[in-house]
């Protein structure tokens, strides 16, 4: 049977998973898989790299916004996959026109702050405890890209326009990504609803070049010089462990609707998203 119309399609639940410890281990991971798989497959065969890239992220993305619930296999496979797409449409307008890296940045951030504004306007809010219907997810992921896109222009930036490398990158932005942490620490004893929300896709968007820094370290001569292709073989391997961990245990399985309340109704922007 086919899916009802998005107008009336709602889901039991949000269908992403609940944020904690493991959620920002395994984000990290495809940030740095994502950098250095990108990076091998553009240095060996532009052909696999395209297919990979483009139909792997379409078909994954696809396969997630048909489902009607969050399941970890599907849900961190599209992450993934949005990561190498993001490292390459990232990558593309510098290596195409030449723009700089910094250049980039400011482009991807206006259009993160549109595509936000777009979604706050549409919805009533940014939680991600609201993905609950196909349109929120449809915002949700295209942000997600977006954030990518954005991260990877960014430690690009540091590491190469700032001239910082990528060790002194990784120092930076493990960093600022604990200023989202202590602003939510915070707002969650102030009982703010607005705050925990922004430093969540604040910490999200720090993820990817904070990742990516520490992958590009890993696998390149200016810091352990591993190699693309182990660093990528070792950097599935552990993402592989962890989501196999969270599909036998669904430790990050969304939480149920509480009774009573809408699936499409604004849900209060809670301290966890």
């Amino acid at each position: 049977m086919n899916p009802p119309p998005d107008k009336t399609r709602v889901f039991a639940g949000a269908k992403v998973p609940e944020v904690f410890l493991v959620f920002w281990i395994v984000k990290v991971l495809t940030t740095g898989i994502g950098e250095t798989a990108a990076d091998f497959m553009g240095t060996h065969s532009l052909v696999v790299a395209g297919l990979v890239g483009v139909g792997g992220f379409a078909v994954v993305l696809w396969l997630q916004l048909r489902a009607d619930a969050y399941h970890p296999v599907r849900y961190w496979a599209a992450v993934l996959m949005v990561a190498v797409f993001g490292t390459m449409i990232a990558d593309g307008p510098h290596v195409v026109l030449g723009t700089p890296y910094y250049v980039d940045t400011l482009l991807y951030l206006v259009v993160l702050a549109g595509l936000l504004a777009w979604w706050k306007r549409s919805e009533g809010t940014l939680s991600v405890h609201s993905i609950t219907t196909p349109r929120r997810e449809r915002f949700y992921w295209g942000t997600v890209l977006i954030t990518f896109g954005l991260g990877t222009a960014l430690g690009d930036t540091t590491a190469q326009d700032l001239h910082l490398g990528f060790a002194w990158s990784v120092v930076l932005f493990a960093a600022l990504i604990l200023v989202p942490l202590a602003v939510w620490s915070v707002a969650r004893r102030g009982g703010s609803l607005a705050l925990p929300v922004a430093t969540f896709w604040a910490a999200y968007a720090l993820t990817r070049p904070l990742g990516a820094s520490i992958a590009d370290w890993m696998a390149t001569r200016y810091g352990l010089d591993w190699g693309t292709g182990p660093v990528t073989a070792v950097g599935v391997a552990l993402f592989a462990l962890l989501v196999a961990y969270l599909t036998v245990t669904r430790a990050d399985a969304a939480r149920p609707l509480a009774a009573g309340t809408s699936a499409v109704a604004p849900v209060t922007e809670e301290v966890t998203a």
